[in-house]
């Protein structure tokens, strides 16, 4: 789960990080009370998305030459006109696609003077099993460019979960970040409090990019992105409330409701497959043969009847699924409930696409029984590349 950057700050600020003053709006009524309650004279209007990108952005209702989605003010006049400007306009950024992402908040924060730009982050190392931080003199950029162009500017220190952040490892960071001064004692301050939030909040992802050195030589997070691990919200139930559900695709938030791994995609097949392994095969296959899929749908290995319902439900309700491919292997997962569910699914919403299915495992016999009396136009397939040739077959007309 995504949350927005003045959420974020003000989480990272309740655990003691130095955030600017900053106050969000809805509507362009808001912006010149808003700013009002800032120091000024310069103010910072800036896009609430979940994405990265905004700086350089362009909004569809604008000009070209329009400034994007983060823009500096310099008087609340400047600020009112901003906000008209960015609320309730698309902005389009490397991260939205060219569909974009309207823009329903801001953010009217208090400038700040800038002397260097860091970047930081904290994640789950999955290769050493601990959290760590990733570091870089560089920031203000894409932490992937400084990995491919300059990958000695960047530090990754594991973090023992045991210890926290010791001085030790606090030292290394403002080492790497080359901080000194009030610089560097900020720093080793500052980096146990964020790792505290990360712990505490079980996040997945808290990237500060940039952490800023002031020009009187303070630290200062200036921008954040925060996610969280969705396993563990029910240990949050304040973090839940800050959920914006505008945000997210509106099938992967129904398959939400019944706990099913969707996640969509750009392509013309949609997918459902038990188990994540298979359904990563199934869309390589997909792609080996010329086709893209149009999600990612593990429907688990314990689902009923009415969850394989709505799953397919979810994929049919995607204009742009053309063509649909069901690969199941039965395990704990049976293939006669997964065909009931079929059945009962076409039969409510109708089938207006080909649909390949392809079951191996456990009822496999009394699943394709049940496939073949339903009476749908169903074509059957032996093994996973023959389903995944006729499924691109059909789609393309052959």
């Amino acid at each position: 789960m995504n949350i927005h950057e003045y959420q974020a700050k003000a989480l990272l600020k309740s655990f003691g990080a130095p955030v600017a003053e900053g106050v969000p709006i809805f509507s362009a009524d808001e912006a010149a009370e808003a700013a009002s309650k800032l120091p000024g004279p310069l103010y910072v209007v800036k896009s609430q998305i979940h994405a990265g990108g905004r700086g350089k952005g362009k909004f569809k209702e604008l000009p070209a030459d329009a400034a994007g989605g983060v823009r500096l003010a310099r008087s609340i006049d400047e600020v009112v006109q901003n906000a008209g400007d960015m609320l309730g306009n698309t902005l389009v950024t490397k991260q939205t696609g060219e569909h974009g992402k309207q823009v329903n908040r801001l953010y009217i924060e208090d400038g700040a003077d800038i002397d260097r730009e860091l970047y930081l982050s904290i994640l789950v190392d999955r290769t050493v099993g601990r959290p760590a931080f990733v570091v870089s003199t560089e920031g203000g950029m894409d932490i992937e460019a400084v990995a491919e162009e300059t990958p000695e500017k960047i530090l990754t220190l594991p973090i023992d979960p045991d210890a926290g952040v010791t001085d030790a490892d606090a030292a290394k960071l403002c080492d790497a970040l080359a901080l000194s001064g009030d610089a560097r004692s900020d720093g080793m301050t500052l980096f146990p409090i964020l790792y505290k939030a990360f712990m505490d909040k079980d996040m997945s992802l808290l990237e500060v990019n940039p952490l800023i050195v002031m020009t009187n030589g303070r630290l200062r997070v200036l921008d954040a992105k925060v996610s969280f691990d969705g396993n563990a919200l029910f240990r949050h139930d304040d973090i839940v409330a800050l959920r914006d559900t505008t945000e997210e695709d509106e099938k992967e938030i129904e398959a939400s409701k019944f706990d099913l791994a969707y996640v969509a995609l750009d392509g013309n097949i949609g997918c459902m497959v038990n188990g994540a392994g298979l359904a990563m095969a199934t869309m390589d296959i997909i792609k080996l043969y010329g086709a893209e899929p149009a999600n990612f749908l593990d429907v688990g290995g314990g689902a009923s009847k009415e969850k394989v319902t709505a799953a397919f439900k979810i994929i049919t309700a995607d204009p742009a699924v053309e063509g649909i491919l069901v690969n199941i292997f039965g395990g704990i997962m049976r293939c006669d409930t997964i065909a009931e569910g079929v059945v009962a699914a076409v039969k409510e919403v109708g089938l207006q696409v080909p649909l390949v299915v392809r079951l191996e495992g456990t009822n496999v016999e009394k699943g394709k029984k049940i496939i073949n009396e339903s009476g749908l136009n169903v074509i059957a397939a032996d093994d996973l590349d023959d389903a995944a040739q006729k499924i691109v077959k059909a789609v393309k007309g052959a």
